[in-house]
């Protein structure tokens, strides 16, 4: 990767189980949990004797990072000294076409070695992880250790003494309940604990003291095998659904982390070629689609966006899969995070796509729901039991948003995965949001969209465009189900309000206004993007390319401004409206200002969605799913989402 990401993958299971390098280089700070705060993990190597450190803070020397490489499931670090050459390989086998191993909550670390003389050389590595892995900051609790063997499997285990299963939600929390295991194999392998006092963070959480409890795994790195390392983690259950405790798909049987562990040493190598034959393609199919810069931003969005989520098992054995909104305010199952996300979910299993979307058509059938639109979220990660932005007060809604939200998330999951049982079986919601976009979705009142930082503002261009855009999902349904009059009327009224819709947003010079109100004014319209994928052109594709045209003169060195507002932008929007336009270069024109910003940027944190285009500075927002967007250029160039 030639990219120099904001900040390095290591651990990426879920929204808590995740640790991430915010640096140059392994050796240059401790790491980091996503939210930024600490979750300390050390690494060194003792080289004929000496001891070099090649992960985290510590007295003993840094080794030389030479190189680093992140791909879709793997980073990979490279470091000298004492004349050998390390390498480093963090592997979260997150496999979409397989709920076992995207679900199982298992990471690993392989160390290898080479000589880089002709001198034989004794190499063995300690790994040592702190107990922020398990506690929402350190001296939270107290912590109980446990040191274990199974199957010549050396373990410690560090878990919070009080175990307050599920009782916390919330957006800038660490997970406090449940169990961490670090293990390592073979007979040289060693496992153990110990307290160290350790500096203060920069940014203490009261009650955090001086001393902290570490775990560690030790072991010969042999000259031909290397050494292997888990990291694992288990939260026992996982999200609170409608009052009720649910657990993962790895452990819905009651089956035993231990065991789970073992089966990770012995398919490691299976994990490790799999992992590495999707990277592969991902680049070459992604490459191909948008360049080499399209294609690296893929690559470092693959694992955050799985990572943002947790699949659980719901009382009638359906898969939920539920996205945390991460730094923003913790809600669970929201809608306009979802939609974003789905390009990369419909291109590799849209049954999450699925999962998405039940706890929201389960949410809008209960009592607690009161309008006639689609609700905004479905709670506050991980308590899944009803919405929590905004109430059930008008005031805050996102009515023409999230209704044309589920219209094209159930339109697209249908098409991608050829067949429209699932959207049937919620026509009853279906057909009443597409009745309020009728209502309200050819010029929408002052309500709030997706982009709801930016404020309330009535008239708004692009919140039309989701409204036709609905529509034009609803009427693929009843294609699919057999029904073409209903069809057609529903593409007559879309392409009726994209012809109105064309005269009332015009700036009179081939550019489409923020809203239709605002003569002058400019925004991205990346919500047609689905006319286009669809292929029903209910717009004028002249309108279209002529908007995308004017946008050149609105391109700042890191990307172009979401509106004429700021200067901000948004990555996911920017990558669906670079996917409007007719060929490579006009997409590379306004995707590859995106790569740079994350290339160039200061703020070192897990992409962020929300950054400015000037300094490529990040405004809000880092980890969020909704980066699975990025995707949205390849799922087009996969024909996936084409209508016959």
């Amino acid at each position: 990767m030639r990219m120099r990401p904001p900040s390095v993958p290591l651990i990426t299971v879920d929204p808590y189980f995740s640790v991430w390098s915010a640096a140059n280089t392994l050796t240059q700070n401790d790491t980091v949990h996503w939210t930024g705060k600490p979750n300390t993990m050390r690494g060194v190597v003792t080289i004929d004797g000496v001891c070099y450190r090649f992960m985290g803070s510590g007295d003993e020397p840094a080794m030389k990072q030479t190189a680093l490489d992140v791909s879709a499931m793997t980073t990979e670090y490279r470091f000298v000294a004492a004349g050998i050459e390390l390498t480093a390989r963090f592997t979260t086998p997150l496999f979409t076409d397989d709920y076992y191993y995207l679900t199982r909550p298992v990471s690993y670390l392989k160390l290898t070695y080479r000589s880089l003389g002709k001198k034989c050389h004794t190499v063995t590595a300690h790994v040592a992880v702190s107990e922020e892995i398990c506690l929402n900051y350190r001296g939270q609790d107290g912590v109980d250790v446990a040191l274990l063997e199974q199957d010549d499997i050396q373990t410690a285990r560090i878990g919070s003494v009080s175990q307050p299963v599920l009782e916390k939600r919330g957006d800038d929390i660490r997970i406090d309940w449940g169990y961490f295991y670090l293990s390592t194999a073979g007979q040289a392998a060693k496992t153990g604990a110990y307290a160290e006092k350790v500096p203060f963070a920069e940014h203490c959480e009261h009650g955090e003291n001086e001393e902290m409890t570490f775990v560690f795994a030790e072991n010969e790195v042999d000259s031909e095998q290397g050494a292997l390392f888990t990291f694992a983690y288990d939260d026992v259950e996982s999200m609170v659904y409608f009052g009720k405790h649910l657990k993962t798909y790895w452990n819905r049987n009651g089956e035993k982390l231990l065991d789970e562990i073992t089966k990770a040493f012995s398919d490691y190598d299976f994990c490790s070629m799999k992992a590495l034959a999707f990277s592969e393609r991902l680049f070459i199919d992604a490459t191909k689609a948008g360049g080499e810069k399209y294609a690296e931003l893929l690559e470092l969005a693959y694992r955050q966006v799985l990572a943002a989520h947790k699949l659980v098992i719901d009382e009638n054995g359906e898969l939920l899969y539920i996205s945390k909104e991460c730094h923003s305010n913790g809600c669970a199952a929201t809608v306009d995070v979802s939609y974003p996300s789905i390009p990369m979910f419909l291109l590799y299993n849209s049954e999450l796509v699925r999962g998405m979307m039940r706890p929201v058509f389960r949410y809008a059938r209960t009592p607690d729901w009161i309008f006639d639109f689609a609700p905004h979220d479905v709670g506050q990660y991980p308590h899944v039991n009803g919405q929590v932005y905004a109430g059930n007060h008008i005031d805050g809604q996102m009515p023409v948003e999230e209704c044309g939200n589920m219209l094209v998330m159930a339109a697209a999951e249908a098409v991608a995965s050829g067949d429209a049982s699932f959207a049937k079986a919620n026509m009853d919601l279906l057909e009443t949001w597409v009745v309020y976009l009728r209502k309200h979705g050819r010029d929408p009142e002052n309500q709030l969209c997706t982009d709801d930082f930016a404020g309330h503002m009535a008239h708004n261009c692009n919140l039309s465009l989701k409204a036709i855009c609905g529509i034009v999902g609803l009427g693929l349904i009843y294609r699919m189900l057999g029904e073409e009059e209903k069809y057609a009327a529903c593409l007559a009224e879309a392409k009726d309000m994209s012809d109105d819709w064309a005269k009332r947003a015009s700036n009179g010079d081939g550019s489409y206004r923020l809203a239709f109100d605002r003569e002058g004014t400019f925004s991205m319209k990346y919500n047609i993007v689905w006319d286009k994928l669809f292929g029903t052109y209910v717009m004028n594709p002249a309108v279209i390319a002529s908007e995308v045209g004017s946008y050149r003169k609105h391109i700042n060195k890191y990307g172009m401004p979401l509106d004429n507002r700021a200067d901000y932008t948004k990555s996911d929007w920017t990558i669906w409206t670079a996917t409007l336009a007719s060929d490579r270069a006009g997409f590379e024109e306004l995707a590859e200002p995106v790569w740079e910003a994350y290339n160039a940027s200061h703020s070192r944190c897990p992409m962020t969605d929300w950054y400015d285009t000037v300094s490529a500075r990040q405004i809000g927002f880092r980890h969020r799913s909704v980066q699975g967007g990025l995707f949205i250029k390849l799922l087009e160039a996969s024909g996936k989402m084409k209508v016959e």
